[in-house]
């Protein structure tokens, strides 16, 4: 699924670079002289379980973040729901600037479906996009599919029979893999999990045929037990050069869920700059960089302004792709 982007952000040095010459002219991240914000602690929403690769990458951009605000901001999971349990507990927070939290993309589509009660073009204060992910399919190394080409043409030969899990009905995986199968025009049987671990378990143990999802995979394809056939960003990755894009091999479909940073709506002006400076800096630090690289995911930042272009962009094209892929008669089934 292809994820437009209203502005180009900057490359990763281009960013850093334009983000330390701005402190290096000491000028204020934040205004000072407009709110003594913030005065305690403040509690940061990832709606992923402690230990994933969200909940990594998170923890260090809050850490990053906190240095920038002199506070220290506290990491607090509530996971569930695909992601939107977290989220509809930051958005019912007070908008005073010490709840906020992660802003998974997908709630530009679960809030359509109408599995989350919430907004996100009216009930959200957007501060700064940060990072993507990196999505892939793969299959066991025994399976005796080595391009996805070949793959292609065995779920051609087999309609509805090759298998695939993911993390979910409706979620990114799902709906990027059934979106991949409508441009190479097959079939594939679809087995939702409740999450992307036990959905890589039944890989390993040959209960599916292929699974979708983020870099979970990605040890075990070092270690040669899994294939990755191909990964959906723009591009190939840094550290799985040798796979191609869905792109390059002819399907017009890019997966990469950038993650955000929100809080509820109704922020008061001044604390929401503090917030936005103060996560602009978060995202061009060292720390922050270390832990995208060590998951193979792109730095893909926006200010709070854009990332709300970019918010309401992707809403339009929910719209469109839920009814392309009949997402509500697939939710209906489970």
């Amino acid at each position: 699924m292809r994820q437009p982007t209203p502005a180009l952000p900057d490359t990763r040095r281009q960013f850093i670079a334009k983000s330390l010459g701005t402190l290096a002219l000491g000028l204020p991240l934040g205004s000072q002289a407009q709110t003594s914000y913030p005065e305690r602690p403040i509690t940061f929403i990832c709606p992923w379980p402690a230990g994933g690769t969200a909940d990594m990458t998170m923890r260090a951009l809050c850490s990053a973040a906190a240095k920038a605000l002199g506070q220290s901001v506290v990491v607090d999971n509530k996971a569930g729901a695909a992601g939107m349990l977290g989220l509809r507990t930051m958005a019912a927070a007070k908008p005073d600037g010490y709840t906020i939290g992660q802003i998974p993309i997908s709630v530009t589509r679960f809030s359509q479906l109408g599995t989350v009660a919430l907004d996100p073009l009216k009930d959200l204060s957007y501060l700064a996009r940060t990072s993507g992910q990196t999505f892939g399919i793969v299959v066991h190394s025994d399976a005796p599919w080595k391009t996805l080409k070949e793959f292609v043409a065995a779920a051609k030969a087999k309609p509805g029979e090759l298998t695939y899990g993911s993390a979910g009905v409706a979620g990114a995986t799902h709906v990027g893999m059934e979106e991949f199968a409508l441009a190479a025009g097959i079939q594939l049987n679809h087995i939702p999990y409740k999450g992307g671990a036990p959905a890589l378990q039944d890989l390993l143990a040959g209960q599916v045929n292929a699974l979708a999802d983020s870099t979970s995979w990605a040890s075990y394809v070092k270690a040669g037990k899994l294939r990755l056939l191909a990964t959906w960003g723009e591009k190939r990755t840094q550290d799985f050069p040798d796979a191609p894009t869905l792109k390059e091999l002819g399907y017009n479909v890019v997966v990469d869920a950038p993650n955000g940073i929100g809080a509820p709506k109704g922020l008061e002006p001044a604390i929401e700059k503090r917030l936005r400076d103060a996560f602009r800096q978060a995202a061009a630090s060292p720390e922050f960089a270390t832990a995208c690289d060590r998951i193979d995911a792109p730095l893909m930042y926006l200010d709070g302004p854009d990332y709300a272009r970019y918010v309401s962009e992707v809403y339009r094209r929910e719209t469109q792709l839920i009814e392309r892929l009949k997402l509500k008669e697939l939710l209906a089934k489970g």
